[in-house]
């Protein structure tokens, strides 16, 4: 029974947003365009905004429904032998999971970050909300989604492993391990999106664009 909720959230991240929204809008492939890859960003360059919203949308409510599916299975029919945030972790782990090695698309899909951010949102929205601020003040400075995703997610396992050390604030020990390894996770996917930035190859974003479908 307890392998439900964990099997449920490694199937509800596997589902390819970004690539099912762009099909309906025409994009037969959104993996032929721009980056190749199937998350927000990219489909703002190749679409436009109003598609890449709901591709944001649907990658972050994959993670948030990992998270609450694992609450609901715990309190409804009982775990006894983890407690409830450790399960809401892992589920919501295995989400991310689901996003970055799809069974749908031959375990081939995103970088994880926008199902990352409605795993964490659910489970710390303070602390997720700090790094959402200093991936928006890193994205205004530099121009690139990629270098803010980074440097939030240090920011965020960084952010509360003070909270946790140095403000002696009630964190349970299974959600710093979380941030840790999504900072490290995120920063392996987004490898070479750092030696492009090196390189200055890095494609900077722009907030009018309007899309390959609408120029």
């Amino acid at each position: 029974m307890i392998a439900i909720p964990v099997i449920f959230a490694y199937l509800i991240g596997s589902v390819p947003f970004g690539l099912i929204v762009c099909r309906i809008y025409g994009i037969k492939d959104i993996r032929q365009y721009g980056s190749g890859n199937i998350g927000a960003t990219n489909v703002w360059r190749i679409a436009g905004g109003k598609v890449a919203s709901w591709v944001f949308a649907g990658d972050i409510l994959k993670g948030v429904l990992a998270v609450v599916f694992a609450g609901f299975f715990y309190n409804v029919i009982g775990v006894q032998s983890i407690g409830l945030e450790s399960f809401q972790v892992i589920c919501g782990f295995v989400a991310i999971l689901g996003h970055v090695f799809p069974v749908y698309l031959k375990f081939k899909g995103g970088k994880g970050v926008n199902t990352a951010l409605g795993v964490i949102v659910s489970l710390m929205p303070l602390e997720t909300l700090v790094a959402f601020l200093i991936f928006v003040v890193v994205l205004l400075i530099s121009k690139y989604v990629s270098l803010g995703s980074m440097v939030a997610a240090v920011g965020f396992a960084l952010f509360i492993f003070i909270e946790k050390f140095m403000l002696s604030k009630e964190i349970a020990t299974v959600n710093l391990f979380l941030a840790i390894i999504l900072a490290f996770m995120i920063l392996i996917t987004h490898r070479h999106n750092i030696s492009r930035i090196l390189n200055g190859t890095e494609n900077r974003f722009s907030f009018s664009s309007k899309g390959r479908n609408q120029q």
